[in-house]
């Protein structure tokens, strides 16, 4: 009997996991399947290059499976059936059965965090908007950025030092850089000043509206473009369709990264809630990739009769892109909690691209994961 394993989303995480998985069991009659809504591998962490106006590597998904025996099903994931062990998609072939499922379906922009953002805002989630973002960027004059975290920062940077015409402001509900160390901070806005990105820090947006935003204060901050990245979350699919999941919709798994309502069913990348040794995992390539390879080896641990092993998510470091040739690299306690050790300036932006180039290398090459994969 063929073992049945579907993977749901082709990101950093689901990726990983199905070729990983793939890997682990050729030989030994299993199936995976990948569903992903897009016949491209998105690099994420690249969308704001991609608004900015720069080129970015096509990456078809099936160049990046070939010769892994995975089947790519191009279709939107509509539903889940739980206790028939059946998936629901919006094309053909409609409807996958599976003994295993890997549920990756990451996040997206958060659209209700404030009235206006859906008629009024830019976001950075998708390629697409990425791609609307950069046509609206190369006729506009002004751009207002909301959100003070890694999104936000790489994106007013890109866009000031792409567009040296361009005025940007960076609009933060709280301290941007809050969480870096010391030095890590003083390098971030060192940058925007020589950039020219105005910042504006503990300024909660009110509204959006067609000329710019409404701040709690009543101050009225007017913009041609706004790009908001203030705030991620998952689909409704996960809740909906009847597994545990947190207060923010995202999966609880286990220490095994498996569902704690339904065992068949793994959680990984944005859309899980796992346990690190800072508390619960955050939304990042960082998280998603070795979730992904950990998740492949589990599956494949679990259809062999074998109890999987407790996955192991630490943080190493946190790369911020300030443009192509500056940057910081916060190193991090395996906690995600700052060290003293900082690298910045070139130094810091050459890193960061080998980093993100070998990203995509682990995704044609899914080795079993180890520390600062």
């Amino acid at each position: 009997m063929t073992d049945r394993i579907v993977v749901l989303g082709a990101g950093y995480a689901g990726l990983g996991a199905a070729k990983r998985a793939a890997r682990r069991l050729q030989g030994a009659g299993a199936q995976v399947t990948l569903v992903n809504a897009s016949d491209r591998f998105v690099e994420r962490v690249r969308l704001h290059q991609l608004a900015a106006g720069q080129p970015l590597p096509d990456l078809p998904l099936l160049d990046l499976l070939d010769g892994t025996g995975v089947e790519l099903v191009v279709a939107r994931v509509t539903g889940l059936d739980l206790d028939a062990r059946a998936v629901r998609l919006d094309a053909a072939p409609y409807s996958l059965s599976y003994d295993v499922l890997i549920y990756a379906l990451g996040s997206d922009a958060d659209r209700d965090g404030v009235p206006g953002i859906g008629e009024h805002a830019f976001t950075l989630a998708s390629a697409g908007e990425a791609a609307r973002l950069r046509s609206r960027l190369a006729e506009t004059g002004s751009v207002v950025v909301v959100g003070g975290g890694l999104t936000g920062i790489e994106a007013a940077t890109e866009f000031a030092a792409t567009h040296p015409r361009l005025g940007v402001e960076l609009v933060s509900g709280g301290t941007i850089g809050g969480w870096l160390s010391p030095r890590a901070r003083r390098h971030l806005h060192r940058a925007f000043g020589r950039l020219g990105v105005a910042v504006r820090e503990r300024a909660t947006v009110a509204k959006i509206g067609p000329d710019g935003l409404l701040l709690d204060d009543g101050h009225e901050l007017p913009a041609e473009t706004v790009v908001w990245t203030a705030g991620f979350r998952v689909p409704g699919l996960a809740a909906a369709s009847g597994l545990a999941t947190d207060e923010h919709g995202r999966m609880r798994v286990d220490g095994a990264l498996r569902s704690v309502s339904h065992p068949e069913v793994f959680g990984i990348g944005d859309a899980a809630a796992a346990r690190t040794a800072g508390g619960q995992s955050r939304m990042s390539c960082q998280t998603g990739l070795p979730m992904g390879l950990q998740a492949g080896d589990a599956v494949a641990d679990l259809l062999a009769g074998r109890e999987p092993r407790r996955a192991r998510i630490r943080y190493v470091w946190q790369n911020i892109s300030l443009g192509r040739h500056d940057g910081v690299t916060q190193f991090t306690r395996a906690d995600d909690s700052p060290l003293g050790a900082v690298l910045t300036g070139r130094a810091s932006a050459t890193f960061k691209e080998a980093i993100t180039r070998g990203t995509v290398w682990r995704m044609r090459h899914p080795g079993p994961y180890g520390p600062g994969a």
